[in-house]
């Protein structure tokens, strides 16, 4: 039987309840693999037993080590595979440890029982292969679970692109702000040395909020597209399902730029993207469940390292990016909605003195 460990235990009581275990089968464990939900895994082989009894048996000519294979999952995160290599790497020395004392005792009751022996058959003293190999009987080999291309920065590619995702959101909304009420006569338009102040034109409230929302969602297509030609025309990271990585970058940064209410420095550690959440204290992993970055992530890793797989965080992203869309949509109208039915319209102040009144004039800056 293949057995398969997700996470990693060394038999310390620090690690016991802080790291989490699967016993699978192979398949299982490359779909876990594919699919993001591990960090890692051990691979025992089906003769690892036989190989480890044969060491302790007849001499043979080419004596084949115990083996096992630790696989790797940057793809889910190159730090939290980093970390659960690093521990899977310690099982195998404790265990290669508990199988040398063993064999050593093995060996040590043979040699008594073959010296007691008058009519033994052979010597004890042909075991030398066994012998020089009990002291760490058990070898490992490193590989990658679900290998990524080249060029996808050890698998930290999808957290720089969906943090590009994210300030672009910001940065238009920021934008878009700016360049809507200059238009409707609420902020000054600088020129150079000369500032231009147009008349305020009177606009609701919710129809600013929807005017202002169909332009994030226009600048998102310019910001999504823009975020793939550099990422993968210029920089050449490794990418497939370009249409559909434009298309969902689109409605990220859109319901990023339409919430504007992110608090980056606590969306970037919720995000799971360098540390493992696992990793992470509670109050992080419960800003992970709704905090839009990390949803961001998610996609992103499935659509440039998974296939596009929905079962590989996908569609978790998607339903969130619509939910976290839909809410600041909703809530923007009806707040916007109510602003207006109180009589709160961004209407121009009604200055006495008539040099103040506004109209519109340069004046120098």
């Amino acid at each position: 039987m293949v057995k398969r460990h997700v996470g990693t235990r060394t038999g310390s009581a620090e690690l016991r309840d802080k790291v989490s275990w699967k016993k699978a089968d192979r398949r299982t464990a490359d779909d876990l693999l594919a699919r993001g939900k591990v960090f890692g895994a051990l691979v025992i082989p089906e003769d690892f037993s036989a190989s480890v009894a044969a060491l302790a048996g007849p001499p043979q000519h080419e004596p084949h080590p115990p083996t096992m294979t630790v696989l790797t999952n940057p793809a889910a995160g190159s730090f939290g595979s980093g970390m659960a290599a690093e521990i899977n790497r310690k099982v195998v020395a404790n265990t290669s440890a508990q199988v040398g004392r063993g064999l050593t005792q093995e060996l040590r009751r043979q040699s008594a029982h073959h010296s007691a022996s008058a009519h033994a058959s052979r010597p004890a003293a042909p075991r030398a292969a066994a012998q020089l190999m009990i002291a760490d009987p058990v070898k490992v080999n490193v590989e990658e679970g679900h290998p990524l291309g080249a060029h996808s920065g050890l698998g930290l590619s999808a957290y720089f692109y969906a943090l590009v995702l994210v300030l672009g959101g910001m940065l238009g909304a920021n934008v878009i702000h700016t360049q809507v009420d200059t238009a409707l006569g609420y902020m000054a338009n600088d020129k150079g040395p000369f500032r231009l102040v147009k008349p305020a034109q009177h606009m609701t409230r919710m129809h600013h909020f929807v005017v202002w929302s169909v332009l994030m969602v226009v600048l998102s297509m310019l910001t999504s597209a823009l975020a793939m030609t550099g990422a993968v025309g210029v920089v050449g990271i490794d990418a497939s399902h370009l249409g559909l990585l434009w298309i969902f970058g689109t409605c990220a940064t859109a319901a990023m730029g339409i919430t504007a209410l992110v608090l980056i420095g606590l969306a970037i550690p919720s995000a799971g993207a360098t540390i493992p959440l696992q990793a992470l204290p509670d109050f992080y992993r419960f800003l992970a469940e709704f905090e839009p970055f990390r949803q961001v992530i998610d996609g992103i890793r499935s659509i440039l390292y998974f296939g596009a797989r929905t079962d590989a965080g996908l569609g978790r992203a998607w339903t969130m990016t619509a939910i976290g869309f839909a809410g600041s949509l909703l809530r923007g109208l009806v707040l916007t909605r109510l602003y207006d039915h109180r009589g709160l319209h961004r209407s121009a102040l009604q200055l006495s003195d008539p040099q103040l009144q506004p109209g519109p004039r340069t004046v120098p800056a």
